[in-house]
């Protein structure tokens, strides 16, 4: 690409030489860029930037705040230009900034390099947006919970919660233990041992539930427990430095 515009929001920023730092730019056209430029740009804030360079880490150059947050809040007329505008723009403050970092997080670790996903960018700028409102500490958690959804389908993980890995319906009465390659695995009463008890293990009754009702006040526990355990397996169980600042700063709090 020559002097392309792009549209994007940062994921991630290294410093690079004195002025200047190397960026992962999560763009509406190409998916993830990797690219060097001026230091100082925001996070959570839609951008707007050239790119140059045919090789895979580009040069961007003009890198300013976009005027509005997507080709959406373009469309609105009149007063409302100048809402959608400062909705888009406004800060994520507080507890909400580490959720936003999570989010950076695992799609830079995540999405393969000059892959366009539109439909992920749109989650992603619609999750970013709930982000800067006043939310409970569950309709956090939700927000987060249906964007891991979002990514996984994308990626191409299917998650089949109403059959086991031999194909057999859930039956109430059975516990299973969920494996990301293989599904959920009825486990045997002779099985059963202490060291099964954690997040991968579920109640059929619970995972009925969790088909019936979907993302809901009453499944986000289940479901949060079979996100974390797909996305530590996608990430092969490396650490999220975001999930560990955000536990070190309950632990301040407390």
């Amino acid at each position: 690409m020559r002097n392309e515009a792009l549209v994007g929001y940062l994921l991630h920023q290294r410093p690079y030489q004195e002025k200047r730092a190397l960026y992962y730019l999560f763009s509406q056209q190409h998916g993830v860029i990797h690219g060097i430029g001026k230091k100082g740009a925001p996070l959570f804030i839609p951008l707007q930037l050239f790119a140059t360079g045919k090789r895979e880490l580009k040069t961007f150059s003009q890198i300013n705040i976009s005027p509005f947050g997507s080709a959406r809040t373009q469309a609105v007329q009149g007063d409302n230009v100048a809402t959608a505008d400062t909705q888009h723009q406004e800060s994520i403050t507080g507890q909400h900034q580490y959720a936003a970092l999570y989010l950076n997080e695992i799609l830079w670790r995540l999405l393969p390099t000059e892959d366009p996903l539109p439909i992920l960018w749109q989650h992603y700028q619609d999750s970013l947006y709930k982000l800067k409102q006043p939310l409970s500490a569950d309709e956090l958690r939700l927000c987060l919970r249906q964007f891991e959804s979002d990514l996984f389908n994308e990626l191409g993980f299917s998650l089949t919660l109403d059959q086991d890995s031999l194909g057999h319906p859930i039956a109430a009465a059975q516990t299973y233990r969920f494996l990301p390659d293989v599904g959920l695995v009825p486990i045997l009463h002779t099985e059963y041992s202490d060291s099964m008890i954690g997040h991968a293990v579920f109640n059929g009754n619970d995972i009925l539930m969790m088909v019936e009702q979907g993302l809901s006040g009453s499944t986000l526990t289940l479901w949060s427990r079979l996100h974390r355990q797909l996305i530590d397996h996608m990430l092969d169980y490396q650490p999220l430095q975001s999930r560990l600042l955000w536990q070190q700063q309950q632990r301040y709090q407390l």
